[in-house]
């Protein structure tokens, strides 16, 4: 439990915004130095997205879930947006807690790209609310460590909410091998995939597919993509 690592919850939150502002609004920022491996990323995530998309315009899918829109959650400079969900969806919004990435985000994303982007929300996912948008695909990418447990359940659960027929959920992040482990550079947690999956059922989500991502250096975290509906 998250509770068992965080001492101070504003603190916590308030860290992590200090520490994205002095990032910088680059694609090896947004992956901590590991800027190489943003390809092997990208390649494996639309393999899995593309095992629940309809055939589409874009082709490859296999699944009914639509390429009507998708929310990009931590955001960043848009590098998932632009890869990865801008080929698939015709529109994608992105939400972010740190302006200075939204900005960039929108000269990174250049303006043929950018004329399919919908919203850009400057706002923390805890206090993010829908209001009454639907996606067919919210991608959470790097950034549930961010969430006390309490705010990830409710997160999720207004992601259920906003979720249009046969839409999915998908979180892609580091999971810790036992418990939760605090980062203090970053004023982030990493918790086991057992914990995360039990958080999701909190949330009335249900885990329909899972799998590691491979390639990745041995020095970092597992790194898993869940799937949920």
């Amino acid at each position: 439990m998250t509770s068992e690592v965080i001492d101070d919850e504003p603190e916590f939150y308030s860290r992590a915004e200090e520490y994205w502002r002095q990032t910088s609004p680059t694609v090896d920022g947004m992956l901590g130095g590991y800027g190489h491996i943003s390809s092997i990323d990208i390649a494996a995530s639309r393999k899995f997205l593309l095992r629940f998309l309809d055939k589409g315009e874009g082709g490859g899918g296999t699944g009914k879930t639509g390429r009507g829109r998708a929310l990009d959650c931590g955001a960043g400079i848009g590098r998932i947006t632009k890869r990865l969900l801008l080929p698939l969806f015709r529109c994608v919004d992105l939400v972010d807690v740190t302006p200075g990435f939204l900005e960039r985000a929108k000269a990174h994303l250049g303006p043929e790209a950018s004329s399919r982007v919908g919203s850009f929300y400057c706002c923390g996912l805890q206090d993010f609310s829908f209001g009454d948008v639907t996606y067919d695909v919210v991608w959470i990418q790097w950034v549930i460590g961010h969430l006390t447990d309490e705010h990830l359940v409710g997160f999720l659960a207004r992601c259920r909410g906003a979720l249009r027929p046969g839409g999915v959920v998908c979180i892609k992040d580091n999971m810790a091998s036992q418990g939760v482990v605090l980062d203090e550079a970053d004023s982030s947690v990493c918790r086991e995939l057992s914990l995360v999956r039990a958080l999701v059922e909190r949330s009335g989500l249900r885990v329909v597919a899972q799998e590691p991502q491979d390639n990745f250096p041995k020095e970092i975290y597992t790194v898993w993509t869940l799937a949920m509906q």
